[in-house]
């Protein structure tokens, strides 16, 4: 039955890993549909959304299925619950990408980024994409110090929205009200992308320690 039991928790394990690579090629390809315009990105992104969402129920349901029929304690309780609201974080990173893809669906096809916003939502997504590749590395290898770094990653993703927000209500802003929306709203998108790679590093911390994070992000 132990065999069977971490058998199955491996199982859930390379799950996450898998919502993770996910996550990460969407905002990748979002970021690509948003800069250039390209429709095929864009709608590959919103079509494997359903993919991630899929992963995610898989999680549930094998971690409700463990808890049924093993009744863990401790460490193994410990990595079930962590691996609920590590999904749950992964799963709402791939509605964040495909809010970001569905902006660029929306403008094509002209670039929804204007040229004054393209080097910092460049950044901003370089930044994404360095979160969502440390999330899959601690998910497939536990490693407490690689997820605390993740709060120095937000850090300067924290510092880009700042950066974005000084351009959008500069005197000399040419484009308008609804161009300025987008932006703010891409902007967003971007923040929160990294607030649940945060967040997701948080909880692996946990399982590993033990101890829970006070700055957890909803």
């Amino acid at each position: 039955m132990r065999d069977e039991f971490r058998a199955d928790l491996q199982i859930v394990s390379q799950l996450l890993v898998d919502m993770a690579e996910g996550v990460r090629a969407a905002m990748r390809q979002a970021t690509r549909a948003l800069l250039t315009a390209d429709r095929q990105s864009a709608e590959t992104v919103i079509e494997r959304d359903a993919e991630i969402d899929d992963l995610y129920r898989h999680v549930e349901e094998r971690v409700c299925d463990l808890l049924a029929r093993q009744a863990p304690v401790a460490s193994d309780l410990r990595a079930m619950i962590t691996a609920l609201h590590v999904a749950a974080d992964l799963e709402r990173m791939g509605d964040l990408a495909e809010h970001v893809a569905k902006t660029a669906l929306r403008r094509h096809p002209s670039p929804a980024v204007p040229a004054e916003l393209r080097a910092v939502f460049t950044e901003m997504s370089e930044i994404a994409d360095r979160m969502a590749v440390k999330i899959g590395s601690v998910l497939a290898k536990p490693d407490a110090d690689l997820a605390s770094e993740l709060d120095g990653d937000d850090d300067a993703m924290d510092e880009l929205h700042k950066n974005l927000f000084a351009v959008l209500l500069g005197d000399d802003w040419p484009y308008g009200v609804e161009t300025a929306i987008d932006a703010t709203l891409l902007g967003r998108f971007y923040e929160r992308f990294a607030d649940h790679a945060v967040n997701a590093g948080e909880h692996v911390v946990y399982l590993i320690t033990g101890e829970s994070s006070p700055t957890s992000t909803n």
